[in-house]
């Protein structure tokens, strides 16, 4: 099973109601002065404080260009574009985080990458305009007007673009068939044209909309749904198109709408929105920092690294900074200099979102008993629903890392109080459900999981869920999970992101060797971590290359991480190369660990064990 995500953004099961929006996850500012905010450090907050954490302020509006600032690096190309791609939002999307409150921890929900070239300018405020909007009378297809006044009015209505991919689903008999560049083409389709259907729509059902500040700060973000928040933008920019910080949020909300809603397609409006505001004020600290956020979406962590740097060096105590920088230098594999900053920050601007990031590094180190303390003080700390269903959700997965189920059944709850539609935690608890035994229950929910956002993580659990039960019919259910997976990874670069890691993942257990070995190597190519390690040594395995793949296994231990998944690929690659005591080792510390890592994985640590025990 794939590694520990750090959300998932599923969509609607056909035939069932729509799930509400989820709420927004913690959204971290950065300073407005080059002075520290006072606030509780993880060091100063006793196990269990109500203390309340340092509240962000909102970042400054203007900022003089420092050198080497980014300006213009990491642009999307914008040719894989529909023409009538607005820079408009998905109206009808769930209400949805403002900022990834926590490490972008390496896995296969997460598109990364940037394209070569550079997109063109946005302007305003024509270009909110659809030139092709499906709900204007004329257009072909175009729905009739009595329809769009339903969908209008209509919550539960289901987002055009879920149908679409739905029904590429439903037919996945016949998607195995298809050739992958067709596949992408039907995917592409359905986002692009949901996006502009759906964000058409809400604009013409309002008459009147009101205007953000000017220069909005990223603040604005976590006052309502983002949805709202990007149309408050939008009517911002139409009246004042040169308002360059209103740009960098709407630049930093799409980079979020893309990351909650899984949907790449927004990278690009994402990339114009911000280049837009560098070409209005160049090197302004909000739009880079947009920028650092957009590159860490895509998997480009080196460019992440490059405009957190950037900004740090004009404004030491930006908090987007301080953690974007946390977070890129994690994903590169250097540990080591991860936790320094993880230190830094929480002595600049402590917080949630920096509480999140300190614990995280504090785990791959395996220190899990430091990295729950703090989870725990960010969730004491906590009194934003966004914030409480995050840092709940976030304790349940390292207590579900830990085979804990009762522990991350309780926190999972606690996430699901505060927010009963919180993803993550929808897909977190399907896990230890199915963990527990309660097979029925997991299977349901991670159905409606993968049923609103057909992602990587939650189709190969849903998967192996199906391949486990073995019912009538299970072998087909699962084998179109693991084709839509092999759909959404070729459209995810279809819009230039870089989906290596997903792709290795995914194929070394349920697609091509081959691909999985080429896109693990390539990934290893680019940044040397715990999960790249892991991912490359599995995949030599699956190629029957063991011997090289043992130190690669032995790589992605190395720092103590506790991961079940880890441990059982090792083992078995152990077992392989003939070092049947280590592998004995290594397979009982995976089954004692997180006996349900995965339904297969643990089947198989099993019967290996009783095949060692046999030889003995």
């Amino acid at each position: 099973m794939a590694p520990r995500t750090n959300g998932t953004d599923p969509e609607r099961e056909p035939g069932t109601p729509p799930l509400p929006p989820p709420a927004p996850e913690p959204s971290p500012t950065a300073a407005t002065a080059h002075t520290p905010v006072p606030g509780p450090r993880t060091s100063d907050i006793p196990e269990g404080s109500t203390a309340q954490a340092a509240e962000p302020t909102g970042e400054r509006d203007t900022v003089p260009s420092g050198e080497g600032a980014p300006t213009g690096a990491g642009e999307p190309t914008c040719a894989g574009e529909s023409a009538g791609d607005p820079a408009e939002p998905h109206a009808a999307d769930a209400e949805g985080a403002t900022d990834a409150g926590g490490p972008a921890r390496e896995k296969p929900s997460r598109l990364g990458g940037l394209a070569d070239a550079e997109c063109e300018t946005v302007g305003a405020p024509a270009e909110f305009e659809s030139p092709g909007d499906p709900a204007e009378p004329g257009n072909p297809g175009a729905p009739a007007a009595s329809e769009n006044r339903a969908a209008r009015g209509r919550d539960t209505a289901p987002d055009p673009r879920v149908v679409a991919v739905r029904r590429v689903g439903e037919a996945g008999r016949r998607l195995r068939a298809l050739q992958v560049g067709g596949t992408v083409v039907l995917l592409a389709v359905a986002l692009t044209f949901g996006s502009v259907a759906v964000g058409a729509l809400r604009d013409r059902g309002a008459a009147t909309a009101a205007a953000a500040p000017s220069a909005a700060s990223p603040a604005l973000l976590t006052g309502g749904g983002l949805d709202a928040s990007i149309a408050a933008l939008q009517a911002q920019l139409k009246a004042q198109p040169k308002d360059f910080g209103s740009w960098a949020t709407l630049g930093l909300a799409y980079v979020e709408q893309a990351r909650t809603k899984g949907d790449p397609s927004r990278y690009p409006q994402a990339a114009k929105a911000l280049k837009r505001s560098l070409d209005l004020r160049p090197g302004n600290e909000q739009a880079v920092t947009g920028q650092a956020a957009l590159a860490a979406a895509r998997h480009d962590f080196t460019h992440a690294l490059r405009y957190a740097d950037s900004v740090l060096k004009e404004n030491p105590y930006s908090e987007r900074a301080l953690s974007s920088r946390i977070d890129a230098l994690v994903e590169l594999g250097r540990y080591a200099e991860a936790s320094k900053a993880a230190d830094t920050a929480d002595s600049r601007r402590p917080g949630v979102p920096v509480f999140t990031r300190y614990a995280y590094v504090h785990e791959l180190r395996g220190d899990v008993r430091t990295a729950r303390q703090v989870l725990r003080q960010a969730l004491a700390t906590s009194t934003a629903r966004g914030d409480i269903s995050y840092v709940a959700a976030q304790l349940g997965q390292l207590a579900w890392n830990q085979g804990d189920y009762k522990s991350a059944l309780t926190y999972y709850a606690r996430a699901l109080a505060a927010d009963e539609n919180y993803l993550p935690a929808l897909e977190g608890r399907a896990r230890a459900q199915y963990a527990s035994g309660d097979h029925a229950a997991a299977i349901k929910g991670m159905e409606q999981v993968v049923a609103r956002y057909p992602l990587p993580q939650p189709l190969v659990e849903l998967g192996e869920m199906y391949e486990d039960r073995g019912a009538k019919g299970d072998d087909a259910k699962a084998r179109d999970q693991y084709a839509l997976v092999d759909a959404w990874i070729a459209l995810a670069r279809s819009y230039g992101v870089n989906a290596d890691l997903d792709t290795a993942l995914a194929a070394a257990d349920h697609g091509s060797r081959t691909a999985a070995l080429r896109a693990a190597r390539a990934e290893w190519a680019r940044r040397h971590t715990v999960h790249t390690a892991d991912a490359l040594a599995w995949a030599l395995h699956v190629n029957g290359k063991d011997p090289e793949a043992l130190p690669y296994a032995r790589q992605a231990t190395a720092t103590g991480y506790r991961n079940a998944a880890f441990l059982y690929h090792r083992g078995m690659i152990e077992r392989a190369t003939g070092h049947a005591k280590d592998a004995r080792a290594s397979l009982t510390a995976a089954l004692r660990l997180n006996p349900g890592f995965s339904p297969p994985g643990a089947r198989e640590a099993r019967k290996a064990m009783k095949d060692l025990e046999a030889a003995r």
